[in-house]
């Protein structure tokens, strides 16, 4: 009968060496990871989309106001006098057309990126921006129409800020709303931060390709960075 050798079990393991390699390669694709999926630009698409749903939220809202009131207002304290003229008065002209900014400010807010004049929002912004009832950003109270409001809160920017109240940039992350008198119309604007919808700015149908319009006249706040739009 032949004997029969049956090993002894031995220990396994990894070597050094081994490890070293291992964790190499965990961190090299640890970094590949961050790159391709860029955390910081997924932060600005998410906002970016945000933005986007924002105006066609205050679009819908705005229409069914247009539609639903018999003498609407979209301008400040029920009337339309802190609208321009037309859509291509210029801003300076009267001193009285205003800009309505998502960002609550107890100082005065000027836009000069708009064309050769400039416009100044008065000293005192609105201190609760949110508010649907005609106090809040957006000069209109919604909270008047037959049935309720149909929106709770008005939006704003996820970032809301203004880097120099004196002189509002196109790259400032803040929501910008203006109407006209004749036609009576509105355009609200955004600035977008990410590269994944930077197209968007061509294809809003408006102006300017600072900013994400939308509105019923989008031609009303001007083309921004300087430009005019007449």
């Amino acid at each position: 009968m032949k004997n029969i050798f049956i090993p002894k079990n031995r220990k396994s393991g990894f070597t050094l060496l081994e490890l070293l390699i291992v964790i190499a390669i965990l961190a090299i694709l640890s970094v590949a990871l961050v790159i391709v999926l860029n955390p910081a630009e997924t932060l600005k698409k998410s906002r970016d989309a945000q933005r986007m749903s924002d105006l066609s939220t205050m679009k819908t809202a705005i229409g069914l106001y247009l539609t639903s009131t018999t003498s609407p207002t979209l301008g400040s304290s029920g009337a339309n006098s802190t609208c321009k003229l037309v859509p291509s008065t210029a801003w300076g002209a009267a001193g009285t057309y205003k800009i309505w900014y998502s960002l609550p400010s107890s100082s005065a807010i000027t836009d000069v990126s708009l064309d050769a004049s400039t416009v100044t929002t008065p000293a005192v912004q609105v201190a609760t921006p949110s508010l649907a009832d005609g106090t809040g950003w957006i000069p209109i109270n919604f909270t008047a129409l037959t049935g309720g409001s149909p929106i709770s809160n008005l939006p704003v920017d996820p970032t809301n800020t203004i880097s120099t109240l004196s002189a509002v940039a196109s790259t400032d992350l803040v929501y910008r709303y203006a109407c006209s008198q004749t036609p009576l119309a509105y355009e609200i604007d955004a600035q977008l931060e990410s590269s994944a919808y930077s197209g968007s700015l061509t294809t809003d149908g408006g102006n300017s390709t600072a900013y994400y319009e939308t509105g019923t006249n989008l031609s009303i706040l001007g083309m921004g960075s300087n430009n005019t739009d007449y």
